[in-house]
């Protein structure tokens, strides 16, 4: 059963891998926007959590997955919401392709959380964190991460909802406006579960630690800030006080991680990933915190996007992936963390160069910058389907 359950886990990271190549290249291409928004989170970002978090989340919670074929389940239906939801804005292509991709996006992600759920029943606050005596010392922190993972769970079932009812004859639960559900997926679902997931593996990956004061800086912000976002779109108090509260998480998170790094004598290439996706997270609130305080510049929100889905949440991923699938393991040509590096050289050159071309309104640095990331993402999708092709054949 665990073969099942770490084979079917790593086809949805790999398929998530596959939409980050995608994304680049439809956002190099001129794709609508909503297109490119949900070939990243939709595909890119939330194939990897759900991947992910179908392999680690049990055992946080000191439980074995109640299905392990739901990942295997949950892999076709999601593929084909993401594919579906990125096909609807393009012109051309009929409502009902939009329509079928939110229902299997919904039944999808149903799947995921009922399994979730259900492993998890008797034990929804995580205080049971299968934490072993020898990292005794980290069970405070990894208790006050479990205990936020459940409201991940909700932002997802909310932000899928959403996305239905904008699509199909069942009623919103707030009023289908899209940038709600991107706003209650990534920042509640996708970046809600980086800060809970981060605060237990990424100190364990440095060999570092974290006052025990932290999380509870970050994680209730982080928990607060998406709802009081997604209330508030397109202006008003709400929405600015989930700005400054959202900044607050993101800010803290990066100044977490930040002292980790600093902490750690341990040097991984993986490392540099989570460090400069913290970086540009703090760029991508400040951006936000403009939005929510100034007049809005159309020009920039494509950068904001583009900060938070490649910058914060993609980098950061993609150092995390490296960790779980060492690009050294690989007997492969290329392979190696010489690759691994300029991989995350070529993402984070290219994120900077079209953010600085959409602040100066230069079309080709922002095009240039599209192309360099496309070549980031390619280099990081060789390597790491390169390993999973390797263990598939061992």
């Amino acid at each position: 059963m665990s073969a099942t359950l770490s084979r079917w886990s790593r086809a949805l990271v790999a398929v998530g891998v596959c939409w980050l190549v995608g994304w680049q290249a439809a956002a190099l291409a001129g794709f609508p926007r909503r297109t490119t928004v949900t070939l990243g989170l939709y595909g890119f970002v939330l194939h990897v959590v759900f991947g992910k978090a179908y392999s680690l989340v049990p055992s946080y919670f000191d439980r074995a997955l109640a299905w392990p074929h739901a990942p295997a389940v949950t892999l076709p239906l999601v593929v084909v919401g993401s594919a579906g939801l990125a096909a609807e804005p393009v012109d051309g292509i009929p409502a009902v392709v939009g329509a079928v991709g939110a229902w299997s996006w919904a039944l999808g992600v149903a799947v995921f959380l009922g399994t979730l759920a259900w492993t998890l029943r008797d034990n929804l606050s995580g205080a049971e964190t299968g934490t072993g005596d020898h990292n005794a010392d980290r069970r405070r922190i990894d208790r006050a991460a479990n205990l936020f993972v459940p409201v991940v769970f909700a932002y997802l079932a909310v932000g899928s909802w959403e996305t239905l009812a904008a699509r199909a004859a069942v009623s919103p639960l707030i009023d289908g406006y899209p940038p709600r559900a991107t706003h209650l997926l990534a920042a509640g679902g996708a970046a809600l579960l980086v800060f809970a997931v981060g605060f237990r593996l990424l100190p364990r990956f440095l060999v570092a630690g974290l006052p025990d004061w932290v999380p509870w800086v970050v994680l209730p912000t982080g928990a607060l800030g998406p709802a009081l976002l997604a209330a508030g779109l397109p202006a008003g108090t709400v929405f600015r006080t989930g700005a400054v509260v959202e900044a607050v998480a993101v800010v803290g998170f990066a100044a977490a991680y930040a002292h980790l790094y600093r902490s750690s004598d341990r040097e991984r290439v993986g490392f540099y990933g989570p460090l400069v996706g913290a970086g540009f997270g703090v760029l991508a609130v400040g951006l936000g915190l403009s939005f929510a305080f100034w007049p809005v510049d159309p020009t920039l929100v494509a950068a904001h996007y583009r900060l938070n889905l490649l910058g914060f949440l993609g980098l950061t991923i993609v150092g995390v992936t490296f960790q779980f699938y060492p690009p050294t393991v690989g007997r492969f040509p290329g392979a190696g963390d010489d690759l691994a590096l300029a991989a995350l050289a070529a993402l984070t050159g290219g994120l900077l160069v079209e953010v600085a071309g959409a602040v100066v309104s230069a079309p080709l640095a922002v095009s240039g910058g599209r192309a360099l990331a496309l070549l980031g993402a390619v280099a990081y999708a060789y390597l790491v389907l390169g390993v999973f092709l390797q263990r598939a054949r061992e």
